[in-house]
Parts: structure tokens; C-alpha cells; sequence
């Protein structure tokens, strides 16, 4: 078993994280639940716990300009970025962003939404890669653990992402298709409750020991989550997990600067495609 690293907290028990800098890597990796894997897994949040934007909200600008939501819906996502990151997401606005999302996704082709979360990943997710999530996945990894993307958001946008960030697997949120056309209902919500009854399933598949497991998130409504593994950890977190930390003597983690490393390679392909005669978006 690994012990944590023991971090120096601040007075308001913040703990700031350093940077290991290893570079990120960048391979293709299983995400089968029958593959051989660790006992020890680390399960991450991934909207401003290994990014520091909504994955969902990102990709509103090129939905518009394929025809797939309106200039209204293009300019609500923008302005949906902006309270995020201010203000995170509680239950209530999670509750709206699923509804809207279920009545805007309905009889968009599964297809061309992969196509453009492929197309965009370099400029609207990789960029926003927090230096200090990098290190913290690339410690685990280098332990020997596996490292598993808990997400509400979909799972076309979660398992690219989860794909160029080293990720043993992803659990998110998948919505319905028929005829290669999503019908707007939802058939896994990953969300409160339901990523940790996941990740229980998960671990009893794999043989996990929870109680030496990590958890990291930074919303109150990952609760249950973090409760599930025997080593949580709140990342920028809302102030009802910050209190809760707290109290509980979990770590508080930090997370604030951009990974140098992710961006460099995420400019280097716009550079590479700018070269190619590119599908006109």
C-alpha cells in the first residue's frame, strides 16, 4: 500500500500541490473491465478537478457553427463557462445543464458529435489541463496505479479526454441512440450517488480495495464518491466540501495553473492541422 504524500497545509488547511513536470502521456489505453490492472486505483472528477472548465459547456462554439445548437444556446453555454468557474456546479445548475442538454442532443448524429470533440480536444479541453492534476495523475500511474475518470459529462467528450490523459478507464455519463441519432433520454446519469455505486461495481470487478483507493473532486455533489474510498481528497473545492473536508481532516488540494506541457502539444497539432487541407468547421 502506498502512503499519501503529506503536503504542508496552509492555515485554512489548503494544500497547495508541487508539480512533479513529468510530461504527460499521450497513448491510446483500454478502458475493458476484464483487463489486468492494480489493486489501488485513483478515481478523478474531471470539470475543475483535472480541468478548470465545464468539458461539457467547451465544445458549445463548434456545435454552433456545425448547425447543431442555436447562436441563443451558443451564447448560454459562453455565459454557463463563466458561472462555472466562478461559481462551480451544485445540484441545482447540474440538474439544469442535464435538461438542457437532453432537449439540445436529440436527433444529433453520435457520429459527427465524436468527430468534433476530436477535432477540438487540443484547443478547448487540453489547454485548460491543471500542471497540478497532470502530476498527480502521472504519480499515481507511476505507482502502479490505475487511474479512472469519474464524469457527469458524456462519454463521447470523457473517453477522448480520458484517452490522451493516461487513463486506465472513464465512467460517464451515456445518453441513448437509435438509428446512429441520440434520442435525447439518458441511460446512465453519472452523477451523486451513481458514480460511487459505479465505482463500487468497478472495484468489485477489478479487485480494487477501496479502503486504499483515492478519490479527488471538487464539488459537494461527489459526496459520495469521495466517501467511498479510503483516501478522499477535495480539489478547489465549493464551500460545503470545503467545510466538510475540513472536518472530516481530508486534504485540500489547490489546483490552479495550467500544464505548460499539454499546452505546448496542444499547439503544436492547431499548428499541424492549420498545414492540412482541413474539413471546414
Amino acid at each position: 500500500m502506498r502512503n499519501e504524500p503529506k503536503l504542508p497545509a496552509s492555515q485554512d488547511g489548503t494544500v497547495p500541490v508541487l508539480a512533479i513536470r513529468s510530461p504527460l502521456c499521450c497513448r491510446t489505453v483500454g478502458i475493458s473491465v476484464e483487463s489486468a490492472s492494480s489493486s489501488i486505483a485513483a478515481f478523478f472528477d474531471l470539470d475543475k478537478t483535472i480541468i478548470s472548465r465545464s468539458s461539457t459547456l467547451a465544445f458549445g462554439p463548434p456545435l454552433y457553427r456545425r448547425g447543431l445548437i442555436s447562436r441563443s444556446d451558443a451564447i448560454r453555454s459562453a455565459f454557463g463557462q463563466v458561472v462555472f468557474r466562478l461559481a462551480g456546479a451544485d445540484h441545482r445548475r447540474m440538474e439544469r445543464v442535464r435538461a438542457q442538454v437532453s432537449r439540445l442532443c436529440r436527433g444529433w448524429p453520435a457520429e459527427l458529435v465524436r468527430e468534433i470533440v476530436s477535432l477540438h480536444l487540443d484547443d478547448l479541453i487540453l489547454p485548460y489541463v491543471y500542471a497540478e492534476a497532470e502530476s498527480l495523475l502521472a504519480a499515481h500511474r507511476g505507482a502502479g496505479e490505475d487511474v479512472i475518470i469519474v464524469s457527469t459529462s458524456g462519454q463521447e467528450m470523457v473517453g477522448p479526454i480520458g484517452t490522451v490523459l493516461g487513463a486506465t478507464g472513464v465512467i460517464a455519463t451515456r445518453m441513448a441512440v437509435a438509428h446512429g441519432c441520440y434520442t435525447g433520454e439518458v441511460e446512465f446519469y453519472a452523477y451523486g450517488e451513481a458514480k460511487a455505486s459505479k465505482v463500487r461495481e468497478l472495484a468489485a470487478a477489478r479487485g480494487y480495495r477501496l479502503a486504499d483507493c483515492f478519490a479527488y473532486s471538487d464539488s459537494i455533489t461527489d459526496l459520495p464518491l469521495l466517501e467511498v474510498v479510503g483516501h478522499p481528497s477535495a480539489v478547489n473545492p465549493d464551500r460545503a466540501l470545503r467545510r466538510i473536508a475540513i472536518q472530516r481532516g481530508w486534504p485540500v488540494l489547490t489546483f490552479g495553473t495550467h500544464s505548460p506541457a499539454i499546452y505546448a502539444a496542444a499547439r503544436m497539432t492547431a499548428l499541424a492541422r492549420q498545414n492540412l487541407p482541413a474539413q471546414r468547421m
